[in-house]
């Protein structure tokens, strides 16, 4: 299962905060399996199917594809000088 850094928690609550996205929301990550690529948004709520992370109030939803995808990887996020959010995923030993 995917799991998140003490970083991530704080950006995904942080950026949940900043968006007024309700209590319900969170971090939705889709997998584009076509492109090979995710697609990370916020929404209000999971698409019925997600998985759901919760850590600390920070919520991460996976599709199914991407819950498969991201089995025994971690979450990171970075926040820049300019305000700019960025994810890495790494694998858990």
């Amino acid at each position: 299962m995917l799991t998140m850094t003490d970083n991530a928690v704080l950006v995904i609550r942080d950026l949940a905060a900043q968006q007024d996205v309700a209590d319900a929301g969170g971090l939705r990550i889709a997998a584009d399996t076509e492109a090979g690529a995710l697609s990370i948004e916020l929404v209000g709520e999971p698409v019925q199917g997600d998985q759901v992370v919760d850590d600390q109030g920070a919520r991460i939803f996976l599709d199914p594809d991407a819950a498969e995808l991201l089995t025994d990887t971690s979450v990171d996020a970075v926040v820049d000088e300019e305000g700019v959010v960025q994810f890495g995923f790494t694998e858990k030993e």
